[in-house]
């Protein structure tokens, strides 16, 4: 078996090169000629899936960040510091990408409607049980169950867009689909904070999601549809042995170069959310004359982060949809010149927040803006260059990868920094350092996300050099394997109408 996870006698290199089987190419032809490629196409039942797969993402999010906005009660109900409030993302984080490989594999194999309907109500269960735990160590374990369950869940869905859409289509959904998470990640900041406010208690801002989940449980296991892997490709192709998935997903350059540009992202984005609203609390409080709280700013910030997300992620799509025509690997160029152009906004708004508040959000939101360029871009190429019975893995892969090297770690390293710089900032006086000490060993830290957005650009500029032929590839593998598929087909019916002896 090739690393396309077909069994044909037709050579890998053939595939590469795209050469020699006229019958394969005529096919994927065909095939390309009869995609959908506008909504006009596009069935009720596959917008409601649509509709219902962005529904649970944004509560997915919303359920992910409601701890940040409740963090200073969640401290003080448990009498912990910064370090044990952070430890309770990490747990969730870690939970969140250890579960994504196993689901990945399920995915690819077993039915995404079972798999995601179980796990949304696992962290449903989860979340509202988890509010009326008192004991700290407690809390944690919930919240890495709720990690669990949410990793069944963001590991599967884009597979089920890719199986129902091809083209600018599965783009334009993609887009909508990840234009959920901006949105939700703000409500969360929002619904946790208000609905703790109004019940007077913090642990109410934990038991919205979970009456939403109960019927996001309800939509995915009855009104969902589950299409056929590799239905919108008319694919034939079989799931292969996780060896082998792995292995070819570690050959393909595209997906390697790509899930390390994410990483970069995901890096940036989990410092950013994590230690933005206290370093813009910090440097606002040294500007004369500025009286703020850490509530108003972590606000703000959310209100930023949710409008940067809900105009960067569906800008991004159609910038990458206008240009696809003439450029056909602009989708990791865009990227790559996303993430360039975004270092240098979220530095000056790095520098300008002691100094200036309007220009601090505003160059705040165009770095963030810039950053979220990239979501639905990545997406949509981790599905087009990795054959349909292996996208689950695929996507699982990468949210392992990303993780564990971008958000799961940059709070804590990028806290880890802060820490050190204190010494030498403050002459070594740790007890009680100045609010001008913590703002500007935090600000150096925070540097390091511009270096890694550089990095990331990089990244994503190496993978335009085989962007195309790898997608190529793919189509040409969909194609081989129908076309033999046919063949077989036709020469089973041959010998059944041949008469016996």
């Amino acid at each position: 078996m090739d690393q396309s996870g077909i069994t044909p006698n037709t050579s890998n290199q053939q595939l590469v090169n795209g050469s020699d089987n006229d019958s394969a190419t005529a096919l994927l032809q065909e095939k390309q000629a009869r995609r959908r490629e506008n909504l006009g196409d596009v069935t009720f039942r596959e917008y409601m899936t649509v509709g219902i797969l962005c529904f649970v993402n944004l509560i997915n999010y919303m359920d992910r960040f409601t701890i940040a906005g409740v963090l200073a009660d969640v401290k003080s109900e448990f009498n912990i510091g910064d370090d044990w409030a952070g430890l309770l993302q990490t747990v969730f984080v870690i939970a969140y990408m250890v579960f994504a490989p196993m689901f990945g594999y399920l995915g690819d194999r077993y039915s995404r409607r079972k798999i995601m309907a179980a796990g949304v109500a696992l962290w449903t269960m989860t979340t509202f049980a988890g509010s009326y735990v008192t004991n700290y160590y407690w809390f944690a374990v919930f919240r890495g169950l709720v990690g669990i369950g949410e990793a069944s869940y963001s590991t599967i869905a884009p597979t089920i867009i890719s199986d129902l859409f091809v083209g600018n289509v599965r783009s334009k959904m993609l887009a909508f689909f990840y234009f959920a998470i901006p949105v939700g990640s703000g409500f969360g900041y929002i619904v946790g904070s208000v609905a703790g406010a109004i019940a007077g208690d913090w642990r109410w801002g934990l038991r919205v999601t979970p009456v939403l989940g109960a019927a996001a449980v309800i939509l995915v296991a009855f009104v969902m549809q589950d299409p056929e892997r590799g239905q919108a490709e008319e694919s034939t192709m079989k799931p292969t042995s996780y060896g082998d998935d792995l292995r070819a997903l570690v050959k393909n350059p595209s997906f390697m170069l790509s899930t390390l540009a994410f990483t970069c992202v995901a890096f940036v984005t989990g410092a950013l959310a994590w230690w933005g609203p206290l370093f813009i609390y910090l440097g606002l409080n040294l500007q004369p004359g500025v009286a703020i709280s850490k509530e108003s700013v972590s606000f703000k910030f959310g209100i930023v982060g949710m409008l940067a997300g809900a105009c960067g992620v569906p800008a991004g799509a159609a910038l990458a949809q206008r240009l696809r025509a003439r450029l056909p690997h602009c989708d990791p160029l865009v990227c790559g010149l996303a993430l360039l152009a975004s270092a240098p906004l979220v530095y000056l708004a790095l520098i300008a927040v002691s100094a200036h508040v309007a220009p601090t959000y505003i160059l705040m939101f165009l770095g963030m803006f810039t950053l979220n360029l990239t979501w639905s871009i990545v997406a949509d190429v981790v599905l087009y260059i990795v054959i349909p019975p292996r996208r689950s893995t695929a996507e699982a892969f990468q949210i392992l990868i990303s993780h564990m090297l971008g958000d799961a770690g940059s709070p804590y390293l990028i806290g880890v920094i802060s820490e050190s710089l204190k010494r030498s900032l403050g002459s070594g006086d740790m007890e009680s350092p100045s609010m001008s000490v913590q703002f500007r060993a935090l600000q150096y830290a925070l540097f390091v996300t511009c270096f890694v957005e550089v990095i990331g650009g990089a990244f994503f500029l190496m993978t335009t050099k085989y962007i195309v032929r790898d997608k190529q590839k793919v189509d040409r593998a969909i194609a081989e394997a129908e076309a033999h598929g046919s063949e077989a087909s036709h020469s089973q019916a041959q010998e059944e109408n041949v008469p016996g002896e």
